[in-house]
């Protein structure tokens, strides 16, 4: 079997969507990876072929022990060149996800045990997140989406989704990352939610809420 950079994409997507609580289905995968229907289909043609992913009858997709273990050394490599490049390097946090989506293939035996020597195989990235971490591990600890926290409850933010660089560049600016305490004001009538934060005021959609995940904080942040 030819493992390409095309197929760790592919093995990396529906791991991370499926970590995700949502359904993965071929429109899924090609959401996340933002190509074509006819390719998803031809891509898990491959991947079946190869003994790296079951699809059932009902299109749901799910990568096989072989696949786990190829997209788990894919997101531990990813996860170690965030957090060099963010801790060693001084790359700024809403930038380093996308910096190791074009390295994580390149990384070899070799370096891969020189970052885990350095930085340590556990440790959260700059986004809170730890090495394959999924939605249900994070319910488990206590963490919910912001999203599904009620008004006047005090809150640290402890990570986020970080797939998305103009939301990453738009919470920077708002001051929200992760251990910032945070509480809900309001939910309003448009749909928003309105945050105080340490640093201010900020409106949130539901959609960028629900990116966000938080812990019960133990008081609340400081008027400014």
């Amino acid at each position: 079997m030819e493992l390409t950079v095309s197929k760790e994409d592919y093995l990396k997507a529906i791991a991370e969507a499926g970590a995700e609580e949502e359904p993965v289905i071929a429109a899924t995968v090609g959401r996340w990876l933002g190509v074509t229907p006819p390719a998803v289909t031809l891509a898990l043609r491959r991947l079946r072929r190869d003994k790296l992913v079951y699809v059932d009858r009902k299109g749901g997709i799910s990568l096989t022990p072989a696949g786990r273990a190829i997209s788990d050394k894919l997101r531990l490599r990813h996860h170690l060149i965030e957090r060099m490049l963010h801790e060693m390097l001084g790359v700024e946090w809403y930038k380093v996800h996308q910096e190791a989506e074009r390295l994580e293939h390149s990384v070899s035996e070799d370096l891969e045990r020189k970052l885990i020597e350095k930085l340590g195989r556990k440790g959260p990235c700059p986004y809170g997140n730890q090495v394959n971490e999924s939605a249900a591990e994070r319910r488990r600890l206590g963490l919910h989406p912001l999203w599904e926290s009620p008004p006047g409850v005090a809150l640290r933010i402890e990570s986020m989704h970080e797939r998305d660089r103009q939301l990453l560049e738009y919470f920077d600016k708002l001051g929200i990352r992760p251990g910032v305490r945070a509480k809900i004001i309001s939910r309003n009538y448009d749909g928003t939610i309105s945050l105080h934060l340490s640093s201010g005021s900020a409106s949130l959609s539901e959609t960028a809420a629900r990116r966000v995940w938080v812990s019960a904080a133990l008081k609340a942040p400081k008027a400014v």
